[in-house]
């Protein structure tokens, strides 16, 4: 059965002709996959899908995601990238080498949504990665995400009744409407580096942009893998954000916005 895919044509060009007709009819692609943006079951059978080539130096990967979480697209990253996050952004996939499928990978999820505190509604940001996330140089499998983050100035909730603190020298990029990085202080002191960058500007709603200009700020809040999940409303994140706090699995901060 024809596939519901996008094959933008720059995945084409690198894919080839022949690749791409085979994927749009279905011969080689997934019915059910993990979309490579959300890491949540997409079928393609049943809703438009986005095939994402992720190229590196010497290795290309084919992904695919919902086409409302990222269109048909060709994303250039480092091969070290690339090698670390083959298994966990590709999924059920055609992987154009094989021979160079390497261990697991966590990458950073991101969801903006609007949050109600002592009556006022905040703008925010949730960021969930896609599996455990290891101290670097560690060798175990344990999961470091909270600790890391409550080090670097991070504030532990158990409830979400007040806005959190201001984490000085952090801020999320706004531009032109559209939510580009989240920024932290570089370890030189020089001009400030992406802790997470979008592959693509991420679209926020008007109400949640305005929400962002009445406040200067971005309430950022953290969890780690399995504790949110994708949710479809903004009151099923709110059930899902309160609940990781009385589980002890939530950290926030505040950052300025930079940008408009």
């Amino acid at each position: 059965m024809p596939r519901m895919l996008d094959v933008s044509d720059e995945v084409r060009a690198e894919i080839g002709d022949e690749e791409a007709d085979r994927l749009l009819a279905g011969e080689n692609a997934p019915g059910g996959y993990d979309c490579t943006s959300c890491r949540t079951q997409g079928d393609s059978e049943q809703e438009r899908t986005s095939t994402v080539l992720f190229i590196g130096d010497e290795t290309a990967v084919l992904a695919f995601a919902h086409a409302t979480c990222l269109p048909s697209q060709v994303v250039q990253v480092t091969e070290e990238q690339l090698r670390g996050a083959v298994k966990s952004i590709t999924g059920d996939t055609v992987d154009l080498d094989p021979d160079k499928v390497v261990p697991e990978q966590a990458v950073l999820g991101v969801t903006s949504g609007l949050v109600l505190i002592a009556g006022d509604l905040h703008p925010a940001l949730v960021v969930e990665p896609t599996g455990p996330i290891a101290r670097p140089g560690a060798t175990g499998r344990g999961d470091d995400f909270l600790p890391l983050l409550i080090e670097q100035g991070f504030m532990p909730l158990t409830a979400i009744e007040s806005v959190p603190p201001v984490l000085h020298g952090w801020s999320v990029l706004l531009a032109v409407g559209q939510l580009h990085a989240v920024l932290q202080p570089s370890a030189n002191g020089g001009q400030p580096v992406a802790w997470w960058q979008a592959h693509q500007p991420l679209q926020v709603t008007e109400s949640w942009r305005a929400a962002a200009n009445k406040h200067q700020q971005v309430l950022m809040f953290a969890a780690p893998v399995g504790s949110i999940g994708r949710q479809p409303r903004e009151d099923l994140l709110r059930d899902a954000l309160d609940k990781a706090a009385a589980n002890g699995k939530l950290v926030a901060a505040a950052m300025p916005l930079a940008g408009t």
